[in-house]
């Protein structure tokens, strides 16, 4: 439902405009802050650490992220760790075909552990440098719009809320240099609970430790999609990603329903 009344007019506009200003930013000063090859070097030598963010729908937040892997570190579209998926939620459903193993999915008509309803939000996930957390966190909040809200807003509930996973949450040495970032959008992060509200209008941002609320890989179906407003098809090179990950054993099977 919520992405059928995204197709709005109204709000396809809001997404056009906001779409373009996000790209401009993105590919501007952080990215170029990170291009030199001792910065690179630099992380190289680093260890990755698995953070998540997330701001409305997820297909166009992959897509800008996907777009800082490559900016920010220099990783080719077979290089990018960028998932689409879920996090935030205090429950997840059993797999009955392989026992032991946790299932958070989308929407369905066989209502198999949907993640509405078990209190996740829609979420990418990516591995990455610590020192480049910052970066990435700069190109977070330029996802947002001037007024420090996501840009689609015909999509409501605590599904499409604005939050953060990082190891450690609000100990992480990490949540510091996320603050920074997103203080220019006059948003600010506030310690999550789990299964937390929306955030549009309210100039909040949900930090998770990523131990406490893992990340769950959306299915096959939702990775290297378009964006469902108006400017944001990102072409067939794009959206084949998904069946190359897939097949080569980079993208796993959920356990949902699914369309592969």
């Amino acid at each position: 439902m919520a992405r059928a009344l995204a197709l709005l007019g109204a709000v396809a506009l809001v997404g056009a405009l906001s779409s373009t200003t996000r790209r401009a930013l993105l590919r501007g000063a952080p990215a170029a802050a990170l291009t030199g090859a001792a910065t690179r070097a630099t992380a190289a030598d680093e260890e990755n650490v698995a953070v998540y963010f997330g701001v409305g729908c997820f297909w166009h937040v992959q897509h800008e992220f996907a777009e800082a892997e490559r900016a920010i570190l220099g990783r080719d579209a077979f290089q990018w760790t960028a998932r689409a998926g879920y996090a935030g939620g205090r429950k997840a459903g059993k797999d009955a075909s392989r026992p032991g193993q946790s299932l958070v999915c989308y929407h369905n008509p066989q209502r198999i552990a949907d993640y509405g309803k078990l209190g996740h939000g829609e979420v990418v996930g990516l591995k990455v440098p610590p020192s480049t957390v910052g970066k990435f966190a700069e190109a977070y909040a330029a996802l947002f719009d001037a007024g420090g809200d996501r840009p689609d807003k015909g999509d409501r509930g605590g599904e499409y809320r604005s939050l953060v996973g990082l190891p450690g949450g609000e100990s992480s040495p990490l949540a510091g240099v996320v603050a920074k970032a997103l203080e220019g959008k006059g948003l600010k992060l506030a310690r999550g609970s789990g299964d937390d509200g929306d955030t549009l209008g309210t100039g909040k941002v949900w930090l998770y430790d990523t131990a406490a609320f893992p990340f769950y890989q959306a299915e096959v179906y939702h990775q290297f999609h378009d964006g469902f407003m108006r400017g944001e098809q990102y072409g067939p090179k794009y959206n084949g990603l998904r069946m190359t990950a897939y097949e080569e054993g980079r993208l796993s099977d959920t356990g949902c329903p699914d369309i592969v």
